[in-house]
């Protein structure tokens, strides 16, 4: 674990994001990296989708109902 967060809310200002930044302060993205996750609105949400703009990251998302199986976010 690189990046992790708590908090009384689900807003991803306060979570996923939180996490996102800690990962990037303890490892920098050295090459293209796959980001991982399930559906949920705090990876989906612009707030989100926006820290990972302009880095050679992509998002990869769980088919709905499926937390195993993916592929990237179109």
């Amino acid at each position: 674990m690189v990046g992790w967060a708590m908090s009384d809310s689900m807003k991803a200002v306060d979570t996923s994001v939180t996490a996102w930044r800690m990962a990037l302060t303890n490892r920098a993205i050295d090459n293209q990296l796959v980001f991982h996750s399930d559906r949920g609105i705090q990876y989906a949400c612009t707030e989100f989708r926006d820290e990972l703009k302009d880095l050679p990251v992509e998002q990869s998302m769980s088919r709905k109902g499926n937390c195993r199986g993916g592929g990237p976010l179109g």
